[in-house]
């Protein structure tokens, strides 16, 4: 059964993890990606820790799948290799900073004028318009622009980033959505087009309440961090369990099941904790009520037990090795082991979408650097003798990791 994205040809000239991202998305939907790494490193992710002999896991586990090819694109005959390359393509995903791709002549205008159904997505920290599309940033970058990590950390402490690339993954996963939409515009009217994802506001729309709540107030509300209990209503926040920490979440409608599953039904009259705006102005006393319940399991499992049993929405804070080892991310599939040719195995996230029509993920493997130099370049019409001659003065680049 072709996979879903099967026959679609994407050119990949990201690098990193925000496009890297939407790729190897795609490239796990059966897409045929061609990675194009610049001469003569390639993608800078292949130095990123952690390393066994000289391959990166970074690397391996965001470009699964792609092929690639190395090239000098500052030679004109390299630059003729990515011409080539982009007359043929359905998709272009790029990330480089600004004017990167600009000073090279690979913009959308110069490439729908040789390709016009092709689909061009651009990935940066500001977006492409604007008055801050020249400035360069990473994933920290957005967060603290976006008024994420205003909204990270403790009370009366400083602001704390994620500590993991949300914005570069957030931001790949919405080139993803627009990608796909993308494509079905292009199958209902033949037309192509050019898609600008900002890591700013793919972050700044994860806002749920904190960006109207200023407006509706008059800007009396002036959301900010509130630690680990929210300032919306309680108890929704992260306790101290007898062995770790126990988040719970318990909104208007859960709350009378609280007081019933630790054994205080007199809460429920209880003047400090009687609507939602109480029960976050006394939340600390909710905690400490709450923590000394939990300080009576054995452990957290017991506690959670209880819990799930009055339909509490909770669960442990787990840690990443902690997950590695946990039957759930198993069950699902959402950790799995996957071969390369360096590292022997590695494990890794699964893959996150579940299709009906498309049940089994196909086995990949993360390229070695200008391993497809050969096969793409015969692809798009080059004799053998020319590639060598390509290799030989140094515009193609190999190399064993």
């Amino acid at each position: 059964m072709a996979d879903l994205l099967s026959g679609i040809r994407v050119v990949d000239f990201t690098q990193y993890l925000a496009g890297p991202t939407v790729t190897r998305l795609m490239a796990e939907l059966g897409a045929d990606v061609v990675k194009v790494e610049l001469a003569p490193g390639g993608d800078p992710a292949r130095l990123m820790p952690i390393q066994v002999e000289g391959r990166s896991g970074f690397y391996v586990q965001q470009n699964r799948g792609k092929r690639s090819l190395c090239v000098d694109w500052d030679d004109p005959r390299g630059i003729e290799v990515v011409r080539r390359l982009l007359a043929r393509a359905d998709v272009v995903v790029e990330n480089f900073g600004p004017g990167v791709m600009e000073k090279r002549g690979i913009t959308y205008d110069a490439v729908r004028a040789d390709n016009p159904a092709v689909i061009m997505a651009s990935i940066s920290a500001f977006g492409r318009t604007g008055s801050y599309a020249n400035r360069v940033g990473y994933d920290m970058i957005a967060q603290a622009f976006s008024g994420m990590m205003h909204m990270a950390g403790e009370r009366n402490g400083p602001p704390t980033w994620v500590g993991m690339g949300v914005g570069d993954v957030n931001a790949g996963v919405h080139a993803l959505a627009a990608v796909a939409i993308a494509l079905f515009h292009r199958l209902r009217t033949g037309e192509g087009q050019s898609i600008d994802i900002s890591m700013v506001d793919a972050l700044f729309h994860m806002h749920e309440l904190n960006v109207h709540a200023v407006g509706l107030t008059g800007g009396r509300m002036q959301p900010t961090r509130t630690g680990r209990h929210s300032g919306v209503d309680a108890p929704i926040g992260v306790f101290k369990g007898p062995q770790g920490w126990i988040v719970m979440l318990a909104l208007a409608r859960q709350w009378p099941r609280v007081p019933e599953a630790i054994g205080r039904p007199d809460l429920l009259t209880d003047p400090r904790f009687g609507s939602s705006r109480e029960r976050a102005r006394h939340r600390e006393e909710l905690a400490a009520i709450i923590e000394g319940w939990l300080a009576g399991f054995a452990t957290d499992e017991e506690a959670l037990a209880v819990l799930e049993a009055h339909r509490i929405p909770c669960a442990p804070v787990l840690s990443p090795a902690q997950t590695v080892e946990h039957p759930y991310f198993r069950e699902r599939g959402a950790i799995r082991t996957v071969p390369d040719p360096v590292l022997g195995e590695i494990t890794i996230p699964g893959f996150p979408f579940r299709f009906s029509a498309s049940p089994d993920r196909p086995e990949l493997v993360a390229p070695l650097l200008g391993e497809h130099n050969t096969a793409i370049l015969e692809d798009l019409g080059y004799d053998r003798a020319v590639v060598g001659g390509l290799e030989a003065d140094g515009v193609l680049r190999t190399a064993d990791r």
